[in-house]
């Protein structure tokens, strides 16, 4: 009977202890070296997308100051009503 478990056991890939055989998985350099050049190509592609596409969208000083006044202009409201936050 043990002699039929442990050959079971060998078929399922367990060790005669019931406990699994772990196996160490070594990628060569040459492939991590790969592996990294192309995530960073990856990377660059994604920088650069978001870089050119907020390149033109700046606010002109008329329109920042707009939008700055309207801001002061309910923070004001806010603590004339006695409120700490908005």
């Amino acid at each position: 009977m043990d002699s039929l478990q442990d050959e079971l056991n060998r078929l399922v890939g367990l060790a005669a202890s019931g406990s699994s055989i772990k196996r160490k998985f070594r990628m060569s350099a040459s492939a991590r070296a790969r592996i990294a050049a192309a995530q960073r190509v990856r990377w660059a592609k994604v920088r650069g997308a978001g870089k050119s596409a907020k390149a033109g969208r700046k606010l002109n000083a008329a329109a920042r100051a707009k939008i700055g006044a309207a801001a002061r202009a309910r923070w004001a409201k806010a603590k004339a009503d006695g409120k700490k936050r908005l």
